[in-house]
């Protein structure tokens, strides 16, 4: 089938420079590192988005074309990449979700220049101009998982176990505070590099600190290995974990979960009947063979809409966009905890 959305290669738009022919999406996914498995998902989604609005655009209003970036190597060669693309205005918009710390160098390339979405949870604070957070702060995620299981289920005693960069210290940071005040308390904190998860060791630790809960904002592989090694052992039977980070592509790579112990707090979930039409029509486009769609690919979609609609709305510039945003921007559920069930994650009542 033909695509209706064309893909630019980053090397093409570079040397091609400004095109105003067409609005070009700079489109920052990992399909490397940590969160790559993602990736394959994140872009068929984005295609859909692009699809949809080129075949609804009037005759008007410009298509949509995306570049991809892979953003899941070291932040400052992601940074590099993008700030190329926008000094020879190679791409008009950038979307995606990706770690904080690839983020946070990308809100200093762009600066300001163009219109920058982000679609996945975030780690709150300050945000340069022209930049639209699509996805949940810490506080904003964590309050109903905390107050749900403290307070309704009594898990008094918390380990906070994360990656380390500047996601998991917020979420440690709001997660503290929260925990406290629903009357439990944080006995144990871990931060680990990508890559090097001691699951043994950290599982160990918890079963001294009689641990009654873990809140693991470890992402993409590391979340997994964390995942499959806890079910092995007696605590993964004892221990719920909860996390701000799992997503269904993550739960496939963990080969599932039967302990009912393993929640994930986001706003979306594939198993949910309102995701039932966009799953549909993802599975019409792609098969059935197609990648795992996830909340993060999900995410994708939503923002290459936004900057759709922002363009036909006049309001693609730095300095209009966020207005314009907060009424153009989808609705999204608010943050729901759903129990893995084998390889699905389905919403609690």
């Amino acid at each position: 089938m033909t695509l209706s959305a064309p893909v630019i290669d980053p090397l093409d738009a570079l040397l091609a420079g400004a095109d105003r022919r067409s609005l070009r999406v700079g489109l920052a996914v990992p399909s490397s590192g940590p969160m790559g498995l993602t990736g394959p998902a994140a872009m068929a989604c984005a295609l859909l988005a692009a699809e949809d609005a080129n075949t609804c655009r009037s005759h008007a209003d410009q298509p949509l074309d995306l570049v991809p970036i892979d953003a899941g190597r070291d932040p400052e060669d992601v940074a590099r990449e993008v700030a190329s693309l926008v000094a020879a205005r190679a791409i008009d918009t950038l979307v995606g979700f990706h770690t904080s710390d690839v983020h946070r160098r990308l809100d200093a390339a762009v600066q300001g220049r163009l219109p920058y979405v982000f679609t996945p949870p975030h780690e709150g604070g300050k945000r340069s101009c022209g930049v639209v957070l699509l996805g949940e702060g810490p506080r904003e995620q964590l309050r109903p998982v905390v107050e749900r299981l403290v307070s309704r289920t009594r898990l008094r005693r918390w380990a906070l176990v994360g990656n380390d960069y500047i996601w998991p210290r917020a979420v440690h940071a709001a997660a503290g505070a929260l925990i406290h005040r629903a009357g439990g308390d944080v006995v144990l904190q871990r931060l680990v590099p990508f890559g090097a998860v001691p699951a043994e060791q950290l599982i160990q630790e918890m079963s001294r600190e009689r641990v009654d809960a873990v809140l693991l904002s470890l992402v993409g592989r590391d979340l997994a290995t964390f995942n499959r090694g806890f079910t092995r052992t007696p605590a993964g039977h004892r221990i719920v974990r909860v996390s701000g980070s799992l997503d269904e592509t993550g739960l496939l790579e963990a080969n599932g979960d039967s302990t009912g112990e393993l929640y994930a707090a986001m706003h979306w979930f594939a198993t949910d009947r309102q995701s039932e039409e966009f799953q549909d029509r993802y599975r019409q486009r792609w098969g059935p063979t197609a990648p795992t769609v996830s909340v993060y690919a999900q995410g994708c979609y939503e923002g290459v809409q936004l900057v759709s609609r922002l363009a036909r709305a006049g309001a693609l510039n730095p300095g209009a966009v966020t207005r314009a945003a907060a009424h153009l921007r989808p609705r999204r559920p608010r943050v729901r905890l759903a129990r893995a069930e084998g390889l699905d994650l389905v919403a609690l009542r």
